[in-house]
């Protein structure tokens, strides 16, 4: 953690978030319990953090005139935030595919043709992809 205030907002959220459990009760081992809970707070902010440098080294390097509002900035943040977990929900393949897709720019069958699949399958995942990128900017 960059500093301790970042420790303590981590240190609240791992309390709230097995306090919010359902089964906060039946936890066996505890203290592991909390750092596994700990850890994976710890990857999403820096996560965040990472997608929030990303953005901002973008803007940057825009022109004045093309400057966005700062809460047009936080609501595309919380965007990309989101697209990203719904990203890490998929599986490595499909994100993989979503990636080329929407990244690279290349065509269904331009990523079959690489990653050695059908192109029926291209076209599902990127359904699955796109279905998951819909619901969470729909959501918001």
């Amino acid at each position: 953690m960059h500093n301790a205030c970042d420790a303590a907002d981590v240190a609240h959220d791992t309390f709230v978030r097995i306090l919010g459990g359902r089964h906060a009760a039946q936890i066996i081992e505890p203290r592991d319990y909390l750092a596994t809970i700990a850890r994976g707070l710890v990857i999403d902010r820096y996560r965040r953090h990472a997608i929030e440098q990303a953005y901002k080294q973008t803007l940057a390097e825009r022109p004045e005139a093309n400057a966005i509002s700062e809460e047009d900035k936080a609501i595309i943040i919380e965007t990309l935030v989101a697209v990203d977990k719904a990203l890490a929900t998929l599986g490595e393949r499909a994100r993989r595919i979503f990636m080329l897709s929407q990244l690279e720019g290349l065509t269904y069958q331009q990523i079959a043709d690489q990653l050695q699949v059908s192109l029926t399958t291209v076209k599902k995942h990127m359904i699955r992809a796109l279905t998951e990128c819909s619901l969470i900017v729909a959501s918001l």
